[in-house]
C-alpha cells in the first residue's frame, strides 16, 4: 500500500511554523520540502520524506548531502511521523536537484537517498 501525500496536503497537517516550504540544513545549500510518501515495502512500513536541493546540480557532493539528510531526518521527519497508529521500520530522506514523479529515474538529475531507522529522538543510518 503506498499513500502519496504532497506537500500542499501534508501542510495542512502540520501547525503553523511547520508550514514553512524552506528548510535549513547545515551545508546552508536551499532545500525545500516537497512531498512525503507512506508506503510499506518488503522491509515495512516506511515514511520517504523528498525535498528538492537545486544546489546538487551545482557540485554539492554526496559527503556534504549525506549530513544535510541526517539533519532532515531527525529535525524534520521525525517530529512530524504521527503519533497513532504503527511505527514506521525506516525513514528515508531524498534529495534531488528538481522535482520529479517518484521512482522516476532521470539520468541527468542528481538525486542522493538514505534510510533511517528511528529510534526515539534519533534517526540510526540503515544502510540494510
Amino acid at each position: 500500500m503506498r499513500l502519496l501525500i504532497t506537500a500542499a496536503c501534508f501542510a495542512l497537517l502540520l501547525p503553523p511554523a511547520a508550514r514553512a516550504e524552506q528548510v535549513q540544513v547545515p551545508s546552508g545549500q536551499p532545500v525545500e520540502f516537497h512531498e512525503v510518501i507512506r508506503d510499506a515495502p518488503g522491509l515495512g512500513l516506511a515514511y520517504r520524506f523528498r525535498f528538492v536541493a537545486p544546489d546538487l546540480a551545482r557540485g554539492v557532493t554526496f559527503e556534504v548531502a549525506e549530513a544535510d539528510m541526517m539533519h532532515l531526518c531527525t529535525s524534520y521527519a521525525l517530529p512530524r511521523l504521527p503519533n497513532l497508529g504503527p511505527a514506521p521500520n525506516h525513514v528515508v530522506i531524498s534529495l534531488s536537484e528538481r522535482q520529479i514523479d517518484f521512482g522516476e529515474t532521470v539520468p541527468d538529475i542528481v538525486q542522493f537517498f538514505e534510510v533511517y531507522r528511528p529510534e526515539g529522538t534519533a534517526c540510526v543510518w540503515d544502510g540494510f
